[in-house]
């Protein structure tokens, strides 16, 4: 980027505003040479004329250049080719995104974004991993927050299984927010995709949130919310989704757990309840062939592993365990898993068989 870009890049003025004035002016250059010149300043107030002037700061501006030229972070401006196509069919697009990663993907497949509670339950975990897993080698990117709680549960388990996954920050690139996530995030930024709008060395205040939640939204073609209380910020990038005309899918709980009710009333709401994983595939069009009982298809990796050993006859966790070599909280992960799609049966005494 010139300087001219940097300089409008960084103005303290809003994204539709920088956005409508290049859609005028065609460059950052001839927008800066016009405001120079008294007798043409067609801007819609003369006082935005006077932000940008005053917001020429050559120090932030070789700053933002040199991190940009460490080739780690990146920016791409609403007129750039890679650019997420979905943004640009929301209301308020970022005019630009700092990211590292591979943007691209988020062009070429679907998106989900998950989200929900930070505090969340050892049930919103195991429906996390029950949804990612699902959607393993099915071609859909996972979106979510880079928060503490299912976020991190999502991405995780993305990046466990190879997958794609962008996490969508509410603060600058090069800010570590949450601290523990440091990281995941380098993890993810090998594989998948670390975005924000916000201009390096911004603060997670909390006004940012809110923002960045209808980014993640307007990534994603479907949003699925796990957990939320009842002023959950994933209410939040719902809602955002609704405005949208995204569909919004809600994982009902307990009607006495607090991180429940969020759901409970976005499904009230209207919201697809989630019950199975083929209700998300409905949404997402994702489409699965008949499979034989006894030779399903799409078990690889562990889950194969697991399901080639199991038969009519029950096999003890010991056996399992020394049969496959796999760790065992792994293991009890993955057969949660194959039993909530009901591929297998979990009898007293820790013994598993395979379901008819």
């Amino acid at each position: 980027m010139n300087r001219y870009e940097l300089w409008l890049l960084t103005s303290d003025i809003s994204s539709k505003t920088k956005i409508n004035l290049l859609e005028f002016y065609g460059s950052a250059e001839n927008l800066f040479e016009n405001i120079n010149k008294s007798n043409e300043i067609n801007l819609q107030k003369n006082n935005i004329a006077i932000k940008l002037l005053n917001n020429w700061n050559n120090e932030y501006i070789d700053k933002i250049d040199r991190l940009l030229k460490t080739h780690t972070v990146k920016v791409c401006t609403y007129f750039s080719k890679e650019y997420p196509l979905k943004l640009k069919n929301i209301f308020d697009p970022p005019y630009a995104l700092f990211y590292s990663g591979n943007m691209e993907a988020l062009n070429e497949n679907k998106n989900l974004a998950i989200v929900g509670s930070r505090r969340c339950s050892s049930y919103g975990e195991e429906v996390t991993r029950l949804i990612v897993s699902g959607l393993y080698e099915k071609g859909i990117n996972i979106i979510s927050g880079g928060a503490r709680g299912i976020d991190s549960i999502a991405h995780n388990q993305c990046l466990n299984r190879e997958m794609y996954t962008c996490s969508v920050l509410g603060c600058g690139i090069d800010v570590v927010y949450p601290r523990e996530n440091e990281k995941l995030f380098n993890r993810i930024c090998k594989s998948g995709c670390i975005i924000t709008e916000f201009l390096p060395g911004t603060k997670p205040f909390a006004y940012n949130f809110p923002k960045r939640n209808r980014i993640i939204s307007g990534l994603s073609d479907v949003v699925i919310v796990i957990e939320a209380g009842e002023k959950s910020g994933s209410l939040i990038t719902a809602d955002s989704a609704l405005e949208q005309g995204k569909d919004v899918m809600a994982v009902p709980g307990s009607i006495f757990w607090e991180q429940s009710k969020g759901c409970n009333n976005l499904i009230r709401q209207g919201a697809y309840p989630f019950n199975r994983i083929e209700d998300l595939y409905e949404l997402l069009d994702i489409h699965v062939e008949c499979e034989d009982n006894d030779k399903r298809k799409g078990y690889n990796g562990l889950v194969g592993k697991i399901y080639e050993i199991m038969s009519d006859k029950p096999i003890h966790i010991d056996d399992i365990i020394r049969l496959t070599n796999i760790d065992i909280k792994q293991l009890y992960e993955l057969l949660f898993e194959m039993q909530l799609k009901k591929e297998i049966i979990c009898l007293s005494g820790n013994y598993y068989v395979k379901n008819a």
